[in-house]
């Protein structure tokens, strides 16, 4: 009788042994009361007398399912994230939340689908990082009773419908031939004014347009298929009228 004895309070006490790892944390309850957390390692847990549970601490990365939403400009959308979180306090994320991974996702896609319909499309494609912070914000302190800090969240994708994607490249499309026309009247502006400033030297500088007629002449000769057109420079056309000014007073 006494070896049988010895024999069940051996295998009392070893199924009363808990090992805790060092990512995790053991919350424990007493006559069905919240008694405290335990820390990693090996821990006593007397059997009946007390529950015990693990906690998961670690970062958890939890997809949040594709939500079909309309944004503040009235435009279908379909968008999912993924959410990064983790528990700091182990003891209310038992006690005060019945599931909190469910919680946490459930929570994150009532925030994704509320947000992104109070911005335009055009923000949400160009401020994702800003969206997706203030989703985070949301999210981290409506969870924070719970014991949960949500570390970040982003948006993984954005689904347009078709039509919207024909207009989108549509508009991309007439804002690059915009630019292409702006960029092609800056460079005309440039040409004429280094055009005139190049014609007022020229102008102003005795023999320069003889000099550079001469020069596209020689040019032109380089290539024996070219019809040469002599251009008289003004100097002379001036000295000619000249003459016949001063032959006609005589």
């Amino acid at each position: 009788m006494l070896l049988i004895l010895l024999v069940i309070v051996a295998i009392i006490l070893l199924s009363s042994i808990k090992q805790i790892n060092e990512y995790e944390r053991g919350i424990l309850f007493t006559f069905g009361k919240f008694s405290g957390v335990l820390t990693p390692g090996w821990k006593i847990v007397l059997p009946v007398f007390q529950h015990f549970r693990k906690v998961d601490i670690r970062t958890r990365a939890v997809d949040v399912p594709e939500q079909e939403t309309i944004t503040k400009d009235n435009v279908s959308i379909r968008i999912n994230a993924v959410i990064y979180y983790k528990i700091f306090d182990a003891g209310k994320a038992v006690c005060e939340v019945q599931d909190y991974y469910f919680a946490v996702s459930q929570l994150a896609q009532t925030t994704m689908r509320n947000i992104v319909g109070s911005v335009t499309l055009d923000e949400l494609l160009s401020e994702r990082e800003k969206i997706s912070a203030e989703i985070c914000k949301v999210i981290d302190a409506a969870t924070d009773p719970w014991g949960v800090k949500v570390e970040n969240v982003e948006l993984k994708d954005v689904s347009l419908p078709e039509e919207m994607k024909r207009v989108i490249a549509k508009a991309a499309e007439a804002e690059r031939e915009k630019m292409a026309v702006i960029t092609k009247s800056v460079g005309e502006v440039e040409a004429a004014e280094n055009l005139s400033k190049a014609a007022e030297m020229m102008g102003s500088t005795p023999g320069a347009l003889h000099l550079r007629t001469l020069s596209t002449l020689n040019d032109l000769s380089s290539d024996q298929s070219n019809t040469i057109i002599f251009a008289v420079p003004i100097e002379v056309l001036k000295a000619v009228e000249g003459l016949a000014k001063k032959n006609d007073i005589k």
